[in-house]
């Protein structure tokens, strides 16, 4: 079920109706009927996958049980192991068994070997990189000892469950959601308006920047010999709108849709395309990906605690685990190695922490400027392998900008969306030390003009979008 969809419109309101006519005394019956609109919610999509959100939350509460009953490292060890295999090995074989073997009669064939193996066709079930590693980090922080495992089946199969960030995240620690199952949520009117407030903002950054900038890209990634050079420029300009649009909307409508639930999500997005460098923007996008490589990938690895080899050795590993999470594809790959080459300077010269605060000031300053232009122009030429079909088509695109004319006047699209990109880029520098973008401002604006651009927002979410869209990251 998607976010932009009539169905959603109408199943939040039926959730929300039946969870808050429940007294807040019974708060398992409250999490009984999350469990039941979040399985509902996903297996509307199709119902088989809900086999797999069963097996792996089934798995890791066992699991969890299993490690408070024994001492002896070498069964706990045994248990860890078990959930990593069966996360892990489903993830595998939905998600890249089909690109090894591939890769590996392509080598095989190199060398001279005919191989013919059997390719499953198989359907990428939505959002099982998210819910697989939310669920096993339960695993490896409870085989840590740094969490209490919870003997609520109830509760944890919501925790891995809950609809509002199921399917793209945030992807949530147990030590911060799973708790708040087992707590007594009270409505809260003022929470309650700020989620419908942030809903508003991602279904305005999804439906009216992304799935408008969609169009204009699909079209020119899928002929890009036909363009010109500051065409293709655009293009890839308008894709870091649209990925940012599309994820980072995701994000603020999954957590605004939980704090009417009276649950509190983690940020996702801390308006990355104000970073002034690489690694800045590395901690504003995507931070609960980001975070858990750091917890669960980096840190096991050494950190920087070692040698400057060591570190990047251990940065450039974290990458590219994360370049493949997204994709079972070279162009990821590629991606992620291009942003190691941009954080690695950071890191030799020991400037990745330089900017660690938003800008304060109202206005950036002229330096302030072109450092944010050079970092968004570096995270946008990146972005033309996450976007081209493959590594071929991204050094055909980067061929086709080089060209002279790139020099020349490009195909612009709609002055509407360029007018609407450029709200939403004022909006969120306005708001980019708040939650979201439309985070409470009652000092700055009086209420009429607050509620007159609540409305214009809504009318470019009915009126002016690009059509129902998938979001982008349904498919990692």
């Amino acid at each position: 079920m998607l976010f932009n969809s009539i169905e959603f419109a109408i199943f939040l309101p039926v959730v929300f109706g039946l969870y808050w006519a429940v007294p807040g005394h019974l708060f398992r019956l409250r999490n009984s009927i999350l469990l039941a609109a979040s399985y509902f919610f996903y297996g509307y999509w199709d119902w088989r996958f809900l086999s797999l959100i069963f097996v792996s939350s089934l798995v890791d509460y066992a699991v969890g049980i299993g490690l408070t009953q024994t001492q002896l490292g070498g069964r706990r060890r045994l248990l860890l192991l078990a959930s990593l295999i069966v996360n892990l090995g489903l993830l595998g074989v939905f998600k890249y068994y089909n690109f090894f073997i591939d890769n590996l009669v392509d080598t095989v064939t190199f060398l001279g070997v005919h191989l013919e193996p059997s390719r499953l066709e198989l359907i990428l079930p939505v959002g099982i990189s998210f819910y697989t590693f939310q669920t096993m980090s339960y695993s490896i922080d409870v085989y840590r000892r740094s969490l209490k495992p919870t003997r609520d089946v109830l509760a944890f199969f919501t925790y891995v469950s809950f609809f509002p960030q199921l399917v793209a995240g945030p992807i949530e620690r147990a030590s911060n959601l799973l708790p708040q199952f087992s707590a007594r949520r009270r409505f809260d009117y003022e929470r309650a308006v700020d989620g419908l407030r942030q809903i508003l903002w991602g279904l305005f950054k999804k439906v009216v920047i992304a799935d408008n900038c969609a169009g204009v890209v699909d079209a020119t990634f899928a002929d890009s010999g036909a363009h010109g050079g500051s065409t293709l420029l655009l293009g890839a300009v308008l894709f870091a709108f649209q990925i940012y649009g599309d994820f980072s909307g995701y994000s603020d409508i999954a957590i605004g849709t939980a704090r009417l639930f009276d649950f509190n999500l983690m940020k996702n997005f801390a308006f990355p395309y104000f970073s002034r460098d690489i690694a800045e923007f590395w901690r504003r996008w995507h931070m609960s990906l980001t975070t858990w490589f750091r917890d669960y990938l980096y840190i096991p690895l050494g950190g920087s605690r070692g040698s400057r080899s060591q570190t990047i050795r251990n940065t450039f590993i974290v990458f590219l685990v994360s370049g493949f999470w997204h994709g079972a594809n070279w162009t990821f790959i590629a991606w992620a190695v291009l942003h190691t080459l941009f954080f690695l300077p950071l890191l030799i010269t020991n400037r990745n922490r330089r900017h660690l605060d938003a800008i304060a000031s109202r206005f950036p300053g002229p330096v302030e400027v072109l450092l944010i232009l050079r970092t968004f122009l570096l995270v946008t030429l990146a972005w033309v392998f996450f976007r081209a079909e493959s590594v071929g088509d991204a050094f055909a695109y980067f061929q086709g900008i080089a060209s002279p004319s790139l020099l020349s006047k490009p195909d612009l699209p709609s002055k509407f969306l360029l007018l609407e990109i450029a709200l939403m880029v004022a909006i969120e520098w306005l708001g980019r030390h708040g939650e979201h973008g439309l985070a409470p401002k009652e000092a700055r604006f009086p209420r009429p003009l607050r509620w007159g651009g609540y409305l214009g927002l809504a009318s470019l979410v009915l009126f002016g979008g690009g059509g129902t869209e998938d979001f982008i990251y349904f498919q990692f």
